[in-house]
């Protein structure tokens, strides 16, 4: 499955980011891509008004998703981003979604919200309260999960358990000492230790790294972007992923499955 990441940095005005989103979507269905992921709250965002972002929250059949599922119809091509839907006053919800042929198919409500680092996303945004759903992609069954997520391993396995074998995680991760090395290891070894694909897709600018990658099911990184806008294509390989499975068979040696085991 040849798949895409489109990395950009968002912009303040949704019109904007809508554009850039529908031409990264053109174009990867031009190179014959299955599925792109874009980054976490594509919306609108501002560095220096934290609260924009939450201000600037559009249902899903708002103007932006709108405009987004018509440029989607007539196109097998399955793209995943996620934006903020208003949840009352001053709040919203960090909403994953996945469009395709002109059809929201799936949609992830964030359930680990970023408060660490001196930031605080709780306090306008309302946390998810279930488990990501799996969607097929050209045969591949996908995980869906946002940023913050990356550093709880136990979602990463609960959707590898659940037969996950791509995992997308769109993100803003913010730049900051030792940041980029976080990320890099994060993502490897949620690939590695739940022997499957994980694409990960920053948002680039002045606030956070970009460095979108891709690992596959033995950690290797198969595909990388830099610092700038960019738009990046792998070829993801169920069969890697059975041959990797067999030879470290991490999910089937699990312990705390065994009823017999005190814990």
């Amino acid at each position: 499955m040849k798949v895409a990441m489109g990395q950009f940095a968002v912009a303040r005005e949704w019109q904007r980011n809508a554009q850039t989103c529908i031409q990264l979507m053109q174009q990867a269905e031009q190179a014959g891509a299955a599925l792109l992921v874009l980054p976490e709250a594509v919306i609108a965002t501002d560095i220096q008004d934290s609260g924009l972002a939450v201000r600037e929250a559009q249902p899903l059949d708002g103007p932006f998703v709108t405009q987004l599922l018509s440029a989607s119809r007539q196109s097998a091509l399955t793209t995943l981003f996620s934006v903020y839907v208003p949840d009352g006053p001053e709040r919203a919800i960090n909403a994953q979604i996945a469009i395709r042929d002109g059809e929201i198919i799936a949609r992830y409500d964030k359930l680990h919200l970023y408060d660490a680092f001196e930031m605080q996303e709780s306090k306008r945004v309302t946390a998810g309260e279930a488990i990501p759903p799996l969607l097929e992609v050209s045969g591949m069954k996908v995980g869906m999960m946002t940023c913050y997520d990356i550093r709880f391993p136990e979602l990463a396995r609960r959707l590898a358990l659940d037969g996950a074998e791509v995992l997308v995680l769109p993100a803003a991760w913010v730049k900051g000492p030792l940041k980029e090395q976080h990320w890099e290891v994060l993502v490897t070894a949620r690939a590695l230790e739940n022997t499957c694909y994980l694409i990960a897709v920053g948002e680039c600018g002045p606030r956070n790294i970009g460095s979108s990658l891709i690992v596959d099911p033995l950690g290797v990184a198969i595909a990388r972007a830099a610092e700038g806008p960019a738009l990046v294509f792998a070829e993801l390989d169920a069969q890697r992923i059975q041959s990797v499975r067999h030879r470290l068979p991490v999910l089937a040696n699990r312990r705390f499955n065994r009823p017999e085991l005190k814990v």
